[in-house]
């Protein structure tokens, strides 16, 4: 839903380890979400049913996309799509959610 400050070229990790590369953002005017499109290393496939999120490296790093692998025997394919993801947390919206619940206490 949101890809949060995610860029082209951004890396592609899994276990911590690069395996790819984001290669290109667009923006979905059906589903009205973020459509990323990653370009993996040829050496590593992974099953259909991982699990994607965008993470930040540190406290105030670089967003990258995490892969976390399912289980499925059947592996991705250039062109499929994960269906399982997790929109980047977006450290305003903490702050703000952070700032409403402390006001709200106060009451």
């Amino acid at each position: 839903e949101n890809i949060g400050g995610l860029r082209v070229r951004a890396p592609v990790k899994s276990a911590g380890v690069v395996v790819g590369r984001v290669t290109d953002i667009q923006f979905s005017t059906q589903t009205y979400d973020a459509l990323v499109t990653m370009s993996m290393d040829s050496r590593f496939t992974f099953p259909k049913d991982t699990f994607a999120s965008i993470l930040t490296s540190g406290l105030l790093g670089e967003q990258y996309v995490a892969l976390a692998a399912g289980g499925d025997e059947v592996v991705l394919k250039d062109g499929d799509k994960i269906m399982k993801t997790n929109s980047a947390m977006v450290l305003e919206e903490l702050i703000g959610r952070f700032l409403f619940d402390k006001a709200s206490e106060s009451d």
